[in-house]
């Protein structure tokens, strides 16, 4: 599905490798001839073909006249006289659910938080989207003791329908419910397994069985579950596929490892490694806005770009899990998949098409040119106790699930260069932290100054207030806009900086979906495009495991920062460095 339209679905819709929209209703136990029917041509071989399939999935005899009876005519005359499926199926010798598919998706992990709170809603979304196939069911597979009442009750607390679409919603609810059931069984066992793949069975009804397993489920587990999975739960007749959440490692050899042992009970194309902020709206955006717009891309080089900058930033600290967390850091949970990720899609060629494999060719390729990391271009950071309004904020180490002597940082800054024709010498700057003054997650491209200005004096000493700049909001409030210089009204010459500003609140009154529902519906489909190949994880990978090394074995103290303050002056030490000063310092107001 290319990136124009992979959020459409139609009413009806099946599932084919994601070209295949078209169902083949069950039979209706009743016949007759419709208006506008579907008519098979006859086969020597095939006296079943002699039948009308009817738009609303009925099937009836095609009726002609005939003056002398023959087996075939005879058979015609028989077929009008069947009043049941099964009858049918006696007759014509074949089960019509064979030509039918069905789609079986099974959580795995469905008792956790990321199922309850993602997966879960953003299945039922596409659900009353009319984005699921006819046939569908969902199995939540977990440790905990559950019966498919409880899941249900489970589940239905974090349903919601969509702002924009509240009719029918408790019906919706309940109907998607009725699809949701639960097998309780252990990660490393085969015969829980065999046992949900039984079940499967059941629901399936003979249909083509097309199975999708969300691995909801720390990455210890997943080489187990994948074995489990594969060995005794794979599809006979239809597709597996395998979404895999981060992260895929800490490291180069630990990711190559895991790679290695999914492959031995997956293919490639089997294996969707989802980055959930690939599927965010104005990512997705990106190669929209640069590509189908004549003004941009002439301008997407180190010509015209001084810096780009990637910005994520959260007012909030780990929150109990600062367990996992200490074990990762903000560079492996942040800047080496989803800011690299963007920072890929944002620098790469044009592709040659929309194809999931020319985009991800693309991206390798930038990645594949980036100098790798060096420790005099990171700065890392660590959040400490603050009191303020006479409320006192936590440290990083004052969770209980932390090490008191914990050096891992919470905050990071990094310069990273890709050499090549377009961008060598432009910095790319990223900063990602926790417990800072707001959140927030945004692409900023500050253009050159122009050259020879005339308005220069008007504008002062600081040049960096006369930049373009476009800036990408990813979240929250998703926007996209440009600051220009312009004249302010009056008899004088005096100039003001303004933004030409896409608000995507006041502009689209429909509520933009979760990237869980538009990265579920790709895997469902077997659209890649926005999830990550092995090569692409192996690139990004190769660029910060060098300094992730360093930093570890140096022990590198981080600095510390108030919470809820704007990080490390370190940060800006580093882009003061390369003449860039951070686009996220003032308060703004875009709308």
């Amino acid at each position: 599905m290319s990136a124009f339209s992979s959020m459409h679905c139609p009413p009806s819709y099946s599932i084919n490798g994601g070209k295949d929209r078209s169902f083949i209703s069950s039979v209706s136990p009743r016949f007759s001839v419709p208006a506008k029917a579907k008519v098979f041509v006859q086969s020597p071989g095939n006296s079943h073909q002699n039948a009308v399939l009817m738009q609303d999935g009925a099937v009836a005899a095609k009726v002609s006249p005939v003056e002398k009876e023959t087996p075939v005519e005879k058979l015609k005359g028989d077929l009008l006289s069947i009043t049941s499926s099964k009858e049918w199926d006696e007759k014509v010798g074949f089960d019509i659910n064979e030509n039918e598919s069905t789609v079986s998706i099974t959580v795995v992990g469905a008792s956790g938080d990321l199922a309850k709170k993602k997966i879960f809603p953003a299945l039922f979304a596409l659900y009353y989207e009319g984005c699921l196939p006819k046939h569908f069911t969902i199995y939540g597979y977990a440790r905990s003791k559950m019966t498919d009442v409880e899941l249900r009750n489970m589940v239905s607390k974090t349903l919601t329908c969509r702002i924009d679409k509240r009719e029918n919603c408790g019906e919706k609810m309940d109907e998607f419910l009725k699809r949701c059931f639960y097998h309780s069984g252990q990660y490393d066992s085969e015969e829980n397994f065999a046992q949900l793949d039984k079940k499967l069975k059941e629901h399936e009804g003979g249909r083509v069985s097309n199975r999708l397993f969300y691995l909801s489920i720390p990455p210890n587990i997943f080489i187990n579950a994948v074995k489990c999975a594969s060995t005794s739960a794979s599809s006979g007749n239809g597709w597996t596929r395998v979404i895999v959440e981060k992260p895929f490692g800490r490291d180069s050899e630990s990711s190559a490892a895991l790679t290695t042992a999914l492959k031995q009970y997956l293919n490639e194309d089997q294996i969707f490694r989802i980055d959930h902020y690939l599927g965010k709206e104005l990512v997705e955006n990106l190669s929209v806005l640069r590509f189908s717009n004549l003004i941009f891309e002439p301008l997407w080089s180190r010509q015209f770009i001084r810096n780009v900058q990637l910005i994520f930033s959260e007012d909030f600290g780990t929150e109990g899990r600062g367990g996992y967390f200490d074990h990762y850091g903000i560079i492996r949970d942040i800047m080496q998949n989803h800011l690299l990720q963007i920072l890929a899609l944002f620098a790469m060629e044009t592709p040659v098409s929309l194809d999931a494999e020319d985009i991800r060719n693309e991206k390798v390729k930038v990645l594949r040119s980036m100098r790798p990391l060096q420790l005099e271009d990171v700065v890392i950071g660590q959040y400490k106790s603050h009191t303020k309004g006479g409320v006192t904020y936590p440290a990083y180490t004052d969770d209980k699930t932390v090490p008191k002597d914990s050096l891992t940082p919470t905050f990071a800054a990094a310069a990273l260069f890709i050499d090549n024709a377009r961008w060598d010498g432009v910095p790319f700057l990223m900063k990602a932290g926790k417990a800072l003054h707001n959140k927030r997650a945004e692409i900023r491209v500050q253009f050159r100054h122009v050259p020879g200005n005339l308005y220069n004096r008007k504008f002062g000493t600081d040049l960096d207030q006369a930049t373009n700049e476009l800036v990408i909001r990813v979240q929250p409030d998703e926007a996209i806009y440009l600051k220009i210089n312009n004249k302010v009204p009056g008899l004088g010459m005096r100039l003001d900086r303004s933004n030409l500003n896409l608000h995507y609140a006041a502009r689209y009154s429909k509520e933009i979906p979760d990237a869980y529902e538009r990265l579920l519906l790709d895997a469902i489909e077997g659209e890649r495009r926005l999830f990550i190949r092995s090569d692409e994880l192996d690139a990004a990978w190769s660029l910060f495991t060098p300094v992730l090394a360093e930093l570890e074995e140096k022990k590198i103290v981080p600095e510390y920062y108030p919470y809820g303050s704007r990080g490390p002056v370190g940060a800006h030490y580093l882009a003061a460095r390369y003449n860039v000063r951070w686009g996220d310092l003032g308060v703004e107001q875009s709308t």
